[in-house]
C-alpha cells in the first residue's frame, strides 16, 4: 500500500516541510475558512500543528489527509484532501470522514471532486471501509456540490458541539462512488 495517489491532474502525497508556508496562507484566508469550525482563520503555528496532526494520523492509522498538488508541479500545494476520524463530533463515531480544503485560486476547477474520489477509492479498496462520511456546513454550497458529484447521500444532520450550528452529514458506501 502506497500513501501517494495520482489522478489525471493531481498528486495526493504526504506532507513536506516546503508545504507549511503555502498551507498557512490557505488557512489564513477568511473566505477559505468561512465554513470551517467557527470560521476563524488559523495562524502559522496552528496551521503547522494541523500538518503535524495529519502526519500523525498517517503514522497511527495508515491514512490521513494528503497534501494535494498539480501533477505538473508536485511542489505547488493546492490544499488538502483525505481521510480522518471526526473526533470533534462524537455522535457520528465510529466514522471516517473525507474532507478537503483548497486555496481560493484552486476553486471551481473540480480539484476537490477529483481528489475526494481518489481518497474514497483508497478508503474502500485499500482499507476495506464500509462507509465514509462528509460533514459540511449547510451554507457551503461548493462542498455540498462536491459531495453530490461523488454520489454521497444524506445522513441525519448533527449539531456542532462548540458552535451549536447545524451540520449536514452525507455518506457513501462502496459501489455508490461516482
Amino acid at each position: 500500500m502506497t500513501a501517494e495517489r495520482v489522478t489525471d491532474r493531481l498528486v495526493l502525497r504526504r506532507w513536506r516541510v516546503g508545504d507549511a508556508a503555502r498551507f498557512a496562507a490557505i488557512n489564513a484566508d477568511p473566505e477559505v475558512m468561512r465554513h470551517i469550525g467557527r470560521g476563524h482563520v488559523l495562524g502559522r503555528g496552528l496551521s503547522d500543528d494541523l500538518i503535524a496532526r495529519f502526519e500523525q494520523e498517517w503514522r497511527e492509522r495508515g491514512y490521513g489527509p494528503w497534501a494535494v498538488a498539480p501533477r505538473s508541479d508536485d511542489a505547488a500545494l493546492l490544499g488538502f484532501c483525505g481521510l480522518t476520524v471526526p473526533m470533534f463530533l462524537p455522535e457520528v463515531l465510529p466514522a471516517v470522514e473525507v474532507g478537503w480544503r483548497f486555496a481560493r485560486d484552486a476553486w471551481g476547477r473540480g480539484y476537490a471532486t477529483e481528489a475526494a474520489r481518489a481518497a474514497l477509492a483508497f478508503a474502500f479498496e485499500e482499507h476495506g471501509m464500509r462507509e465514509v462520511i462528509a460533514i459540511v456546513d449547510p451554507e457551503n454550497a461548493r462542498s455540498l456540490r462536491v459531495a453530490e458529484k461523488l454520489g454521497m447521500t444524506p445522513r441525519p444532520d448533527r449539531v456542532h458541539p462548540v458552535t451549536r450550528r447545524r451540520l449536514t452529514v452525507v455518506g457513501i458506501v462502496p459501489g455508490q462512488l461516482q
